[in-house]
């Protein structure tokens, strides 16, 4: 790192969750170790982190969190719950927005693909959003928030887009839970919707470097970035072999219909919650990281291989 990077604060607003950590962790590795961790209940990954207590619904609170940063990284998570995102999401946005242009820190947002629709039509930067339901309309709204910010030269930022998380440790998503933690559980996993249909997953530590790396490169901003993934999209049933190979045993499946998700929504508030996410398990989702891959061909996405062997070492 050079002596400016190293003298940078460095600022994680959502410290605690699996994306943060791990940014955290790759922060201080490769550029500064002036990092700042904020959120209600913050801890330390790094033994030198700063730790800042802030509810970031309180503009104030925003605003004292993020004085004396250089770079502000927005990496906040809320349960998957529409009103709740409704409510608190929008105004965090508005007040990070308000405190980086007071502090003139340079702000990068951690952000998902679900304002996309659920077609197979490849993912690019350029792809409009069209999204499927309420979460969706949420994270449209903040993207536009600061786009519309970025388009009028008041704030120096860039989005970091992820599509669903496969991952170690406390890495949430359907893909986990139902199948690789279900594998390493020594359980028959579950597939959402369908076997045979390719997937675009990204292994949590690559997002998180990824970010680090963009969010330390000055000629990335005003964009929106594709973070790298394994190009090499499996299906469920293939994901399944692979783990099959790397464990030595025969690993069976059963798939769950959409209407299986259906009916269980009437009585299942999460999978309510999660209905919205249903149409991109019934093709082909196709996620185009070749911007970042261009720009940063140093960067070695993790591969199917790699990350199944290491959480199926998890539970060894």
């Amino acid at each position: 790192m050079t002596q400016d990077q190293g003298d940078q604060v460095q600022t994680i607003l959502g410290a605690g969750g699996p994306i943060a950590d791990e940014l955290a962790r790759e922060l201080h590795r490769s550029f500064t170790s002036n990092i700042r961790l904020v959120s209600r209940h913050p801890r330390q990954v790094n033994g030198s982190d700063e730790l800042v207590a802030a509810d970031l619904t309180d503009p104030g609170s925003t605003e004292s969190a993020v004085a004396g940063s250089n770079i502000v990284y927005l990496t906040v998570g809320l349960p998957m719950d529409s009103s709740l995102w409704e409510e608190k999401f929008p105004q965090m946005m508005r007040n990070v927005i308000d405190a980086v242009k007071t502090h003139g820190a340079k702000l990068v947002y951690f952000d998902n693909t679900y304002m996309y629709p659920g077609t197979t039509t490849p993912q690019t930067e350029s792809t409009p959003f069209v999204p499927n339901g309420r979460k969706g309309h949420v994270r449209a709204e903040l993207a536009e928030m600061l786009i519309a910010e970025m388009d009028a030269g008041t704030i120096e930022a860039v989005i970091c887009r992820a599509p669903e998380f496969y991952g170690p440790g406390k890495t949430k998503s359907w893909t986990n839970s139902l199948v690789f933690d279900r594998i390493a559980a020594g359980k028959r996993p579950f597939v959402p919707v369908s076997a045979t249909t390719k997937r675009s997953l990204i292994w949590t530590p690559d997002a998180s470097k990824a970010m680090a790396l963009i969010g330390n490169s000055p000629d990335a901003y005003e964009q929106t970035w594709h973070l790298p993934i394994d190009e090499n999209r499996l299906t469920y049933r293939q994901l399944i072999d692979l783990a099959s190979t790397i464990t030595g045993r025969t690993i069976s499946y059963t798939v769950l219909p959409m209407w299986l998700f259906k009916l269980g929504s009437r009585f299942n508030s999460m999978l309510a919650e999660a209905s919205e996410l249903l149409p991109r398990y019934r093709g082909d989702n196709i996620f185009d990281t070749s911007k970042f891959a261009e720009r940063f061909p140093e960067f070695r996405a993790t591969t199917y291989r790699e990350g199944i062997s290491a959480i199926l070492s998890e539970a060894d």
